[in-house]
Formats: C-alpha cells, structure tokens, sequence
C-alpha cells in the first residue's frame, strides 16, 4: 500500500537514528577501530541488513523512504525501481511494493555465464528507474549500478538509501556530476547526536566519533 502520511524530514532522521541504536546496528570503538573497504580505519560501523530481521522497524523506514523519494523527486516520477546487490534488494523489493512499481536488481558484476546479465528482471529502454541500496559512502558503487541500469536504455536520476556516511565531501558533487540525486533519511551526525541523547555509548567513545566525523582522514591517520 502507497503511504500517505508525509513525516518532517528532522524526526525522520531521528528516529532513524534511533531504531538503528535500538537494534545494535551502529557500532562505535575508537579503542579498535574497523577498517573500510577503502583502507580508511575508523571507530564506527553500521550493519543495515539487521533491518531485515526486524518487522516493525523495517515497515517503518520503508515508508519513511517511500514518502521521502515521492515528496522530494514526484509522485508519478518512476517506473521501476531496483535493488543493488545485495543488500539493496529486500529494501527495493519493500518499497517497490508501496510504489506498486516492478521491482529488479542490478549485479555487482556480470555473471559470466548465461545471459551475462547484470539486470536481473524485466527493465526496458525509457524507464524511469530508482536506484535503491542500504547506504552510501563515497557513491562509487551506485555510479556502477546507474552505469549498468542505463546500459539497458532506462534512466537513472535518482538513488535512495537508509544511511549516508555524509563524511566524504566529494559523495554528492560525484553523483551529482552524473546526473544522479542522492535521497537518505539519516546520517552519523544524526546517529551521534541521537546516541547522546540516549546515552548509548560513554562520553569518550562518542567524542572521538565525532573527531572522526569532522575529519576522518587526520584521526585515521593518527591511528
């Protein structure tokens, strides 16, 4: 079903934040910091697939995300939407279902057998498609997935996701660049500022995240 309740963007983020905390998805340690893909070491860490586990929070940001991407990018503004693989795919699949779109979903890479398809389900030439994935970083890998989506003759100008990192400044201006519109319902400032209000980590921890947020580069590299 469509959602029809329209939220404030502000408790959206919040409570986002919140539920995220709730499940144990956000992760802080300055004292062991995790390491990115990238190299980049760092005292946060946050695990969206948890979500799926969680009915009632899942329902909710589905439709925060929904009512979110139609008030800002239009209500009749898509005709597909699609997962990335692979964390995207439950989360496109969720809100394919209150757009009352087809839902597909883009490989990482080619099978290499088969088809050799990247798209898997039916996208044709014209198609208005957004993109959708658990969260973005730097906005590397939606550019590969927009690459592979408009391959097929569909547009891709929008991409949403539950969390953005918001600590690489050149993620937007990317995307940006390629003609793509980056839609979230939070960010670490709105998960630290949310983590102090409820006290779920120690002063300690949650000043040296926010080090880290302000300039992930120097703290990594003083680590």
């Amino acid at each position: 079903m469509i959602p029809s309740c329209h939220t404030d963007p502000a408790l959206m983020a919040r409570l986002t934040a919140r539920m995220l905390l709730d499940i144990k998805a956000v992760h802080f340690n300055a004292a062991e910091p995790f390491t990115f893909a990238s190299g980049l070491r760092a005292p946060t860490y946050i695990d969206c697939r948890k979500l799926i586990s969680y009915p009632r929070i899942r329902s909710t940001l589905m439709d925060f995300l929904t009512t979110k991407v139609m008030a800002t990018a239009g209500f009749e503004a898509f005709d597909n939407v699609a997962g990335g693989e692979t964390a995207g795919i439950p989360f496109a699949a969720l809100v394919a279902e209150r757009m009352a779109l087809p839902m597909t979903y883009v490989r990482k890479k080619p099978k290499g057998y088969g088809r050799n398809a990247r798209i898997e389900g039916e996208m044709t030439p014209g198609q208005r498609v957004l993109l959708i994935e658990d969260l973005a970083t730097d906005g590397g890998s939606k550019l590969s997935f927009v690459e592979a989506i408009r391959d097929t003759g569909a547009q891709c100008h929008h991409t949403a996701v539950i969390f953005f990192y918001d600590i690489f400044p050149e993620a937007e201006p990317r995307l940006a660049q390629a003609g793509v519109t980056l839609h979230r319902l939070c960010t670490w400032r709105d998960v630290l500022a949310e983590a102090r209000r409820g006290g779920d980590f120690d002063a300690a921890t949650l000043d040296a995240v926010e080090a880290f947020l302000n300039a992930p580069h120097d703290w990594a590299a003083s680590r």
